[in-house]
């Protein structure tokens, strides 16, 4: 276990990852999911805002930060026509599923069942993303996922106490950055197309 005061190496981590997927995008050499992107801002603002209401102090500041990079994502998707990404209906559905998972996240409210359904909806969002990075990985940044599993890795090793409420959504997000940094920097789906040709 290390200090917790290394969530704030956590926390620059994460804007210095989304901060060159945010200049990529603006520059129009990726496109981000907007799907994926709005889930991935929404729930983690909604998280700030109960963890501020809740008292929880300076720690609410990473998941703000989680929230606040997606939607900079987000608003730089639309300054740059090269940056659009054709949603589809898949995308569509996994977004409506995500919007149910926050929906039951927020009613539910209880400890490991809201944290479950965090996981899931945030999951979901990330589908569309992750079919995009297997089909078409050079429309992504990996910068962004990479230091997603740093971010993700120094959070499980401030653990004190090994509950599913305190690894549960670090250990998703270290796999999530795993998939679809491999996905993008490896181009695994471009390379099992080439093989089956």
């Amino acid at each position: 276990m290390i200090n917790q005061n290394f969530i704030y190496l956590g926390v620059l981590l994460n804007i210095i990852g989304a901060s060159s997927y945010l200049i990529d995008t603006v520059k129009g050499k990726i496109k981000p999911n907007r799907v994926s992107w709005f889930i991935w801002m929404l729930a983690p603002l909604i998280a700030f805002a109960a963890e501020v209401k809740q008292g929880v102090g300076i720690a609410s500041l990473a998941t703000f930060v989680v929230g606040f990079m997606p939607l900079l994502v987000l608003i730089g998707s639309f300054l740059n026509k090269k940056s659009e990404w054709k949603i589809n209906s898949f995308d569509l559905i996994c977004g409506l599923l995500s919007v149910i998972g926050i929906i039951l996240w927020m009613i539910t409210r209880v400890g490991n069942v809201a944290i479950f359904f965090s996981i899931m909806a945030d999951g979901l969002a990330s589908v569309p993303t992750v079919v995009k990075s297997y089909h078409h990985p050079e429309t992504e940044n990996d910068h962004v996922f990479m230091f997603q599993i740093a971010n993700a890795g120094i959070a499980l090793l401030t653990i004190k106490s090994w509950s599913f409420q305190n690894w549960g959504f670090p250990a998703y997000l270290l796999i999530n950055g795993v998939v679809l940094t491999a996905l993008i920097r490896f181009k695994l789906g471009k390379i099992k197309i080439q093989k089956t040709k």
